[in-house]
């Protein structure tokens, strides 16, 4: 494991500088599939950064309202680079509201947005897995196999490096898809049904899984629930594909 970059005095956590090349690599990838009707360069690029920027803003300020005395007696604490002050499903909650509100201030139509998106989903995807291997977390559960890794006091499967090759592999496989025509939506529910599939399978060699009561897996459980649904969903959008507009009759000209 590498959580730690030393570059001259500089000490730089590998996971943090690997996500940021992730998203700087993504929204590059991105760029070059934009979906007809969907969002232009320029606003994909402002809707990431104010998305990332709120964020993490809004993740410091909850965790700091939930753990006050951590910042009353240190308030530079505030502009910590540690990702563990952060409250990620607060970051989360705030990112998707800045991303509706920016969008409905643009008139950016929601299914070539996600579809726009999709992308650099796909690629920040990898590159998590990556940021996990080299800061030892999503570890894996004990193993005798040969190829486990030393972690945490014990031999383990590497989790990380299994995730990053499905993960490459789903980016490679949308990477085809974004080059092709599909209905709005088609692309973005394709990377989530992939994406829910490989948990599902994935997560039963995570070594730190929540348990739900009688040993079930929560994200196994999440996951069933949302390759469900967008199997659902893309089954429903190819039994009823979108009419075509109709044609409109010419207007007889007047001599």
């Amino acid at each position: 494991m590498f959580p730690i970059l030393q570059i001259g005095p500089l000490a730089v956590r590998t996971s943090g500088l690997l996500l940021l090349l992730g998203a700087y690599l993504g929204l590059s990838l991105a760029e070059r599939r934009l979906p007809k009707n969907g969002p232009t360069a320029d606003q994909l690029y402002n809707l990431v950064f104010l998305c990332l920027f709120s964020g993490v803003v809004g993740a410091r300020l909850a965790f700091a309202f939930q753990n006050p005395n951590l910042f009353r007696t240190a308030p530079l604490n505030l502009l910590s680079t540690d990702p563990t002050l952060l409250d990620p499903f607060a970051g989360f909650a705030t990112a998707l509201l800045t991303a509706l509100i920016y969008g409905q201030r643009r008139g950016l139509s929601l299914l070539p947005t996600l579809d726009a998106l999709t992308p650099a989903l796909a690629v920040m995807a990898v590159f998590i897995s990556l940021a996990n291997l080299a800061s030892g977390k999503a570890f894996g559960t004990p193993t005798s196999l040969p190829w486990g890794i030393e972690l945490w006091g014990a031999k383990r499967h590497p989790v990380q490096v299994y995730e990053s090759i499905a993960t490459g592999i789903i980016l490679a496989w949308i990477w085809r898809k974004a080059g092709s025509a599909l209905p709005p939506g088609r692309l973005f529910l394709l990377f989530v049904s992939a994406s829910a599939g490989a948990r599902l399978f994935l997560e039963a060699w995570r070594g730190d899984s929540a348990l739900l009561p009688g040993g079930v897996r929560t994200a196994q459980v999440l996951a069933w629930g949302v390759l469900a649904v967008s199997l659902w969903v893309l089954n429903r959008q190819q039994s009823h594909p979108p009419r075509p507009a109709k044609k409109q009759p010419d207007t007889p000209v007047e001599g």
